[in-house]
């Protein structure tokens, strides 16, 4: 009887570009490949690689160089490179890395285990795999998921026609193409199948949705579809660029029973001058009435929001402008960069570049306005009765738990602590807040009551629990 042939994986990057690699591994896994964690050998190692700015790319060089060594010494047979590094970099990436086996361009991903078996059948002739930008969505279901079973993203587009001076990812995603509401609807339906109560969905450009396949924005008509799904508790809402917010979209955002007032809008400044020389399309003026908008239409509104310090010219006063704004608004939440020299954007060309330690500088005296403002909001949920995620079991202590509420969004945002019995992950779980720390809160279950589940429909599409994969963060 031959040999299972074996793979381990590593994903590094955003949500978007994890739902690639679920989608990798559930190919690799229809064909039959073992997925094993890098602590065992393995016949090939596939690294989903991040080419965003230079720190992610360093990330992914350091992970491609450690695979590289477990193949020197023998531990795994080849490596193959995937993902946003191989597609920006691919005319130099194997030239960097001679040792690489193949690489495979973002919009190769659906012929990964047809590579790999290449590899393992000693066939070496081409070591590149790469297609264009699709003009169709591809389909993103019969994925083996790499998040807890209750929680996944849902990516509904791809690439971006935004062209921001400071941002590669149309380079190496490609324009915008939106996944149709049919296909999103049945990959939803699929995931709440597989245990899924948390929907989080992702896209380069959220409000953009349909435009390029529809004529016009559908963000909300798919809100109000995805509500319907049986199972799906949570909706929740990432990368919303300021546009495109139509009455009908405010509306469906305070009202539709399962999106959560929770939503993320990266603004990325709010100097008029900057923003236009980041070609963000839209003024302060209208940033700060979407915002007063939102706040009117959803009740409980959490607001998350991203800027970038120390793009080229930034003055002192200009940054002063982008502090107070900060200080005024109280957004719940705030993630701050600063600026990344990207050699092949706009930006790159602008005159005025700033020193690396005024940009550091600048990003510390901005998340230092910002924490007092998330410490006082944390404080306020303090006696407050809400329903608690549970994710997973907190490594410190017997019958103590991980989980959060709807205002923090895995990975970036705080948690919940939770002491309690009869709880396991994926349980909705009402909760007392009792204290806040920092960014996290505590809670005590509110009533002895057993928690909110739902048996979950086994999905013969998903290879079964307990197979086993490393990601590196």
């Amino acid at each position: 009887m031959p040999r299972t042939p074996t793979i381990s994986f590593v994903s590094l990057g955003c949500s978007k570009n994890l739902v690639d690699s679920e989608r990798m591994l559930g190919l690799l896994a229809q064909d039959g490949y073992a997925i094993v964690p890098d602590s065992e050998p393995a016949d090939l190692v596939v690294v989903n690689t991040c080419g965003f700015i230079d720190a992610a790319r360093q990330e992914s060089v350091g992970v491609i160089e450690e695979m590289l060594q477990r193949k020197r010494s023998g531990e795994v047979k080849g490596v193959i490179v995937a993902g946003c590094l191989a597609e920006r970099q691919k005319d130099s990436l194997l030239e960097q890395f001679p040792e690489v086996d193949h690489v495979v361009g973002v919009f190769g991903r659906e012929e990964i285990a047809q590579v790999a078996t290449r590899l393992l059948g000693g066939l070496y002739e081409q070591r590149g795999l790469f297609r264009p930008a699709p003009i169709q969505a591809q389909d993103d279901r019969a994925r083996l998921r790499i998040t807890p079973r209750h929680l996944a993203y849902l990516k509904v587009s791809e690439g971006c026609d935004r062209c921001c001076t400071f941002c590669a990812i149309p380079l190496m995603r490609g324009g915008h193409v939106t996944k149709p509401i049919e296909m999103v609807l049945a990959e939803a339906e699929e995931l709440a199948g597989d245990g899924v109560r948390e929907l989080v969905l992702v896209a380069q450009d959220m409000t953009y949705y349909g435009v390029d396949l529809y004529g016009r924005p559908r963000l909300a008509e798919l809100l109000q579809a995805l509500d319907q799904v049986e199972g799906i508790d949570w909706i929740r809402v990432l990368y919303c660029y300021p546009q495109f917010f139509t009455e009908e979209l405010f509306e469906t955002l305070g009202h539709c029973r399962k999106v959560i007032p929770y939503l993320d809008m990266p603004l990325q400044h709010i100097n008029d001058r900057l923003l236009k020389l980041m070609n963000r399309r839209h003024t302060r003026q209208e940033t700060e009435a979407i915002l007063a908008r939102l706040r009117t239409a959803i009740p409980g509104l959490v607001l998350r929001t991203t800027f970038i310090v120390g793009f080229p010219g930034e003055t002192e006063a200009e940054f002063a402008e982008l502090l107070d704004f900060v200080t005024a608004t109280r957004f719940e939440r705030v993630g701050v960069f600063t600026y990344s020299f990207e050699p092949d954007t706009p930006a790159a060309r602008l005159p005025g570049h700033l020193p690396a330690e005024v940009a550091e500088e600048r990003r510390n005296r901005l998340m230092a306005a910002q924490q007092p403002i998330a410490f006082a909001f944390n404080r306020a949920l303090v006696g407050r009765t809400l329903d608690v995620l549970i994710d997973a079991p907190a490594p410190e202590g017997r019958h103590l738990w991980l989980g959060r509420t709807y205002a923090d969004a895995p990975d970036v945002d705080g948690v919940t602590w939770v002491r309690g019995t009869h709880i396991r992950p994926g349980d909705l779980v009402p909760c007392e807040i009792v204290a806040a720390e920092d960014y996290d809160l505590i809670a005590r279950v509110e009533s002895p009551t057993p928690p909110r589940r739902r048996k979950a429909r086994p999905s013969p599409r998903r290879k079964p629990a307990g197979s086993s994969l490393v990601i590196l963060e």
